[in-house]
């Protein structure tokens, strides 16, 4: 019997389907491992919007921690929306007591819309708890900047300049942590830019951008398949270049799906939709 790669994905709900635990799996079956999920907060959510929230209770998640620890294999662990401290320090206990092989921290605190998403408390707490046990953070831009109180970058070179600042801060408490930072909201280039690094060496993936709306859910997606590839057997570079592929396939090929009418999801299943096309 062959061992099935198991990715957990702890996030928010998205009752629309195109971010959250929902994008996370899609993401993780179709990129070749097996999805499990615990959820962290639900919302009600479409295309065009948030409009509600009810966050989970901490105890609730803990139960939900239990439950696919102590009966699934799990090989990695890609963790978002974390709406208190409470459950960040629940989600912490667990990782350090099941001590899953690959953990991807995507740090959910700032809403497209420029919104913080986590108080000032509670992004302390995912610093002080969350930080020392991840092998890789994949902040976008706004996070970047929020993480440190930093302006936010309007151009590669500044990206770049924020690359010091940001490994200090993770490497203070977590001298072995990636740091993949993410150029997406950068829109001087018709190149995707993302900067990865350990701390020594620094690898600059680009790829192209491709003219869309339908973007929801992309950095759930990204480290959903980061997660994937690392509990595949991936090493940390390969994992990395691979989700960011397959993000841009799925990208490319979002304009094929007719969902909602506000800002659709991407692609997540764009080979089937391309196989199908060829019939």
């Amino acid at each position: 019997m062959i061992n099935t790669p198991i990715t957990l994905t702890i996030a928010g709900s998205d009752s629309g389907g195109g971010a959250g635990i929902q994008a996370d799996i899609k993401t993780i079956s179709a990129t070749g491992a097996y999805a499990c999920s615990v959820i962290t907060a639900l919302t009600a959510q479409n295309t065009l919007g948030v409009q509600a929230v009810l966050a989970v209770d901490a105890d609730f998640v803990k139960q939900q921690l239990d439950a696919v620890f102590t009966d699934l294999a799990i090989d990695s662990v890609k963790i978002g929306m974390l709406n208190d401290t409470h459950v960040i320090k629940v989600v912490a206990d667990a990782l350090r007591r099941y001590q899953p092989k690959h953990i991807v921290l995507d740090p959910v605190m700032v809403a497209t819309s420029g919104d913080k998403l986590l108080q000032d408390d509670a992004l302390l707490c995912m610093q002080q708890v969350l930080f020392p046990l991840v092998d890789i953070i994949t902040p976008n831009l706004p996070e970047a900047a929020a993480l440190i109180g930093a302006r936010l970058p309007t151009s590669t070179a500044q990206m770049h300049a924020l690359l010091p600042q940001l490994q200090q801060l993770l490497q203070r408490v977590n001298a072995n942590a990636w740091l993949l930072l993410k150029g997406g909201h950068l829109q001087d280039s018709d190149q995707c830019v993302d900067l990865l690094t350990d701390g020594n060496s620094c690898h600059q993936l680009s790829g192209p951008r491709y003219p869309t709306h339908n973007t929801h859910g992309t950095g759930c997606s990204l480290s959903a398949a980061i997660a994937s590839y690392l509990a595949q057997g991936d090493s940390m570079l390969e994992a990395v270049s691979r989700a960011k592929q397959y993000l841009a396939q799925a990208i490319k090929y979002a304009d094929q799906l007719n969902i909602g009418h506000g800002h659709g999801p991407i692609n997540h299943f764009y080979q089937q939709t391309l196989t199908q096309a060829s019939r």
